[in-house]
């Protein structure tokens, strides 16, 4: 294998100058994630210049730097460090003869940029280069594109947003042949008029497709025909998936289990049947999105269903764990820590409700403020009281200032109580939990109920 990087390419790429000869086997802007050979760029942001970190980049084994002033080390100097690292994704993007999948949606976008990468590394062993955790961002895209290595077969990249314009500019980057768009639904609607508006703003992700490129959409949302409007206006391809009659891949029949799901589905003019190794009704609807776009990039969709049986383990999305209890025996926890909004909390409260306790065991519910509503954001919360009593929940913890009319409108319906922040949960987890348990632990990522679960599961908080 070829070098990633050598200092001449990052300096063409960029049009800085190098100080010296060297070659990279990877790229990163975290001091912390260097371990040897990458190539460390200094960004500055609002909170800290990463110039400060160089030292400490060289010394854990960095071959060289990208900058913005003068260091002793091996690098190449640029104007602008935000600037140099977007060059080097666009130019990782135009030497790779690979076939691109862009994802964005409101919900699911992360598990299914990993379940198409998991499905096309079964195709193409070796050479699927993808976004890793939710490096989704102006940041974090062009990252991702600079990891590629230019013989890479297929590459998978998450596109997210919080305000309009945000795709737009990040789908010019990935330049995708397909673009997936999982589901529209109110999520950051305080930066939009209307959830019409979050669907125009997820619809940039085809202003960036390829000539002839495909656009994934989802035919049983809301917002479907809007979608197909914009996608059709930028010349794409339009397949749909969903349940609905007239979806191009479509669930015929699914049946929903404690710990997986099982779905036989019409792709195209084939049938498919596979089991999903997550649980819930929403990796129905996910899982017709993966199948689309391994079909629509040329993959093979038999593979995918092999690959979607052996997902599971996404920390922050799904993953089920047995924890020990300091007074002996275990409980399980489901983590989806990483993110909330008002769809995801009764997707994934539904999953709760459909896991039944052993023994004396309880459903426990641990939910954490969804953020970025606005001024709906009082009625989003109090609305997930029918979800959390459909759930069978038998005690729930409300974490953050906005759960308050979520626990007013529990009461003498269902035990909760409401705490102020994710160390005030962690003790009353603590106290809580019991043999047999079943804990979910769901909120926006801010709340960082992420370190709950890290305690739960033997980590320090």
């Amino acid at each position: 294998m070829s070098p990633l990087w050598t200092a001449s390419e990052i300096a063409e790429a960029t049009g800085g100058v190098a100080s010296a000869a060297f070659s990279v086997s990877g790229v990163t802007f975290d001091s912390r994630e260097v371990g040897g050979g990458e190539l460390f760029v200094a960004l500055r942001g609002e909170r800290t210049d990463g110039h400060r970190f160089v030292e400490t980049a060289v010394r854990q084994g960095a071959e060289g730097l990208l900058v913005s002033e003068p260091v002793p080390t091996p690098h190449v100097r640029v104007a602008d460090t935000m600037a140099g690292l977007e060059a080097m994704g666009r130019a990782a993007r135009a030497r790779a003869a690979a076939t691109v999948i862009g994802v964005t949606g409101s919900v699911g976008k992360t598990g299914v940029k990993e379940a198409i990468r998991l499905s096309l590394e079964r195709f193409a062993a070796g050479s699927v280069h993808a976004s890793v955790k939710s490096y989704n961002n102006h940041t974090g895209v062009p990252l991702s594109l600079a990891r590629m290595p230019r013989e890479t077969r297929f590459g998978v990249f998450e596109m997210g947003m919080n305000h309009a314009g945000e795709i737009a500019a990040l789908t010019r980057q990935v330049r995708p042949h397909v673009a997936v768009i999982t589901w529209v639904a109110s999520v950051h609607i305080e930066f939009f008029d209307s959830e019409a508006g979050i669907a125009d703003a997820k619809a940039e992700i085809v202003e960036g497709l390829e000539p002839g490129g495909t656009a994934i959409l989802p035919w049983d949302n809301a917002h479907r025909d809007r979608l197909i409007a914009a996608a059709t206006a930028h010349g794409a391809r339009v397949v749909t998936f969903g349940e609905g009659q007239g979806a191009d891949v479509r669930a015929l029949r699914y049946a929903l289990h404690p710990d997986c799901t099982t779905v036989t589905a019409q792709v195209h003019d084939e049938t498919l049947t596979y089991k999903i190794g997550m649980a819930g009704r929403h990796w129905v609807n996910n899982s017709l999105a993966v199948i689309a776009a391994v079909k629509a990039a040329g993959g093979d969709i038999a593979m995918a269903g092999l690959a979607l049986a052996e997902l599971s383990d996404l920390p922050g999305r799904g993953r089920r764990a047995r924890i020990n209890l300091r007074d002996g025996g275990q409980a399980v926890v489901i983590d989806e820590s990483y993110n909330a909004n008002p769809t995801s909390m009764a997707a994934t409260l539904a999953v709760l409700g459909s896991t039944a306790p052993q023994g004396k065991g309880r459903r426990i519910a641990v939910l954490g403020a969804m953020k970025e509503l606005g001024e709906g954001s009082p009625g989003y919360h109090a609305g997930l009281a029918q979800p959390v009593i459909d759930a069978g929940v038998d005690h729930a913890v409300l974490v953050g200032a906005e759960m308050e009319p979520l626990h007013d409108a529990l009461r003498k319906r269902v035990r909760s109580e409401h705490v102020s922040d994710f160390g005030a949960a962690i003790e009353s987890v603590d106290a809580l939990l019991r043999p047999d348990d079943v804990v979910l632990v769901k909120g926006s990522n801010s709340v960082g109920l992420g370190l709950l679960v890290r305690h739960m599961l033997g980590g320090d908080a």
